[in-house]
């Protein structure tokens, strides 16, 4: 398999670009990216090859695609590069995967289904931390009802610090614009605009109540696609007060319009690195898994709760736990491709996912131990001793 990786010598990009160079599988890597000079820096490190690409030269793009089997796309915001590169990608025939984390650019992509499947080619979106790894902790725990009505993913603040930079990364000023103005989610089975970070009170088998603030994120309107039935989908972001104090106060001003996006992701970032984030505390700081899913509906009858969280960790920073998920779904679409558009929730496998992921993971877990499962028909002793046995063992070793 011969991959082109676009934005190979970013943080996430040259993460996955380190799984994929490790597997047999993968005879060619290429790292294209338009700082030539940091291409070359990463390629010398894999014994890849570099390649100079502005992904806006369209004539330059469609070549490079060409001479790949399988494109991986970590060239952000994805609301301006993600629609144009998929539709590139689908031309040159080149399988495709991203780590869109972008609700809009998500919806549009979705729409080239019939393209994708027409072309032979197979494109996943969203497969890092969240969206990616949440989409399937959702589906492991919906897949314990017999009916779901609602679904909830979270992800913890605290553990998406990027590389200290500075100015505004990319990340950042995406962050920025999810927690600005309105958000789609899915409400009574369908799309609606909601004003983001409204507080949601989450029942937590095992855990009891915690709290998240909505955040605009895909899952909201992919985890439909795996569960039709579904009528509420939201994705929530877990921090502690003061964070979440700041996140308010961002969110008031870009929305009374005293700051652009671009400005307050700057303040954000400052923020960022006055406050760098402690991986033992990720689970303190919200009450809640550092990343986890919940599901709500019937279970032989009665009203149940399931929730499922991410156990293990490839690493402590945002580009590993963003860049492996990524080269772990890239690896498993190449083996079974299956073409059109898909979210992670639709294409991929959860048991095999989680059996590759495993053996990225800090530690090397077994893949039994890669998530955990707490229900609310299971005893308080059943849960607790689920939780201490396996939850973020990861972390507390790394600590």
């Amino acid at each position: 398999m011969r991959v082109l990786a676009l934005g190979g010598a970013g943080e996430m990009g040259r993460v996955a670009a380190r799984v994929l160079r490790g597997d047999d599988r993968v005879t060619a890597l290429t790292i294209a990216d338009r700082d030539e000079r940091a291409a070359r820096k990463v390629a010398r490190e894999l014994g890849a090859e570099a390649r100079a690409l502005d992904v806006t030269d369209g004539p330059l793009l469609a070549a490079a695609l060409r001479e790949a089997d399988l494109v991986v796309n970590t060239v952000g915001p994805y609301f301006r590069f993600g629609p144009p590169i998929l539709a590139a990608a689908i031309a040159a025939g080149c399988d495709y995967i991203d780590i869109c984390d972008d609700p809009q650019p998500t919806a549009d992509m979705l729409e080239l289904d019939a393209e994708a499947k027409a072309a032979g080619v197979t494109a996943l979106l969203g497969m890092g931390a969240s969206p990616g790894v949440a989409n399937l902790l959702a589906v492991r725990a919906g897949a314990e009802l017999d009916r779901v009505d609602s679904l909830v993913t979270g992800w913890n603040i605290h553990s998406a610090h990027t590389e200290q930079s500075a100015s505004a990364t990319a990340a950042v000023v995406h962050g920025m614009r999810q927690i600005s103005g309105n958000i789609p989610v899915t409400r009574a089975g369908a799309r609606v605009e909601r004003p983001a970070l409204e507080r949601f009170r989450l029942e937590y088998p095992g855990l009891g109540t915690g709290a998240g603030r909505s955040f605009g994120h895909p899952e909201a309107i992919t985890l439909p696609l795996a569960f039709p039935g579904v009528r509420n989908a939201t994705s929530v972001v877990v921090a502690d007060r003061p964070t979440s104090a700041a996140l308010l106060a961002l969110r008031t001003a870009m929305n009374r319009r005293l700051l652009t996006v671009d400005r307050a992701a700057v303040l954000a970032a400052r923020l960022e690195r006055l406050l760098p984030a402690d991986p033992a505390t990720l689970v303190a700081a919200g009450g809640l898994p550092p990343l986890f899913a919940i599901a709500e509906g019937e279970r032989d009858g009665s009203p149940a709760r399931v929730a499922t969280a991410l156990s293990q960790v490839p690493g402590l920073s945002m580009a590993d736990n963003t860049g492996v998920p990524l080269a772990v779904g890239a690896l498993l679409l190449a083996a079974n491709p299956r073409p059109g558009v898909h979210a992670p929730e639709t294409l991929l496998d959860p048991d095999q996912f989680f059996a590759a992921f495993a053996s990225h993971c800090l530690g090397a877990p077994d893949p039994a131990a890669m998530t955990i499962t707490t229900r609310s028909w299971a005893t308080p002793d059943s849960n607790a001793a689920a939780l201490s046995s396996a939850l973020l063992t990861a972390l507390i070793a790394a600590r």
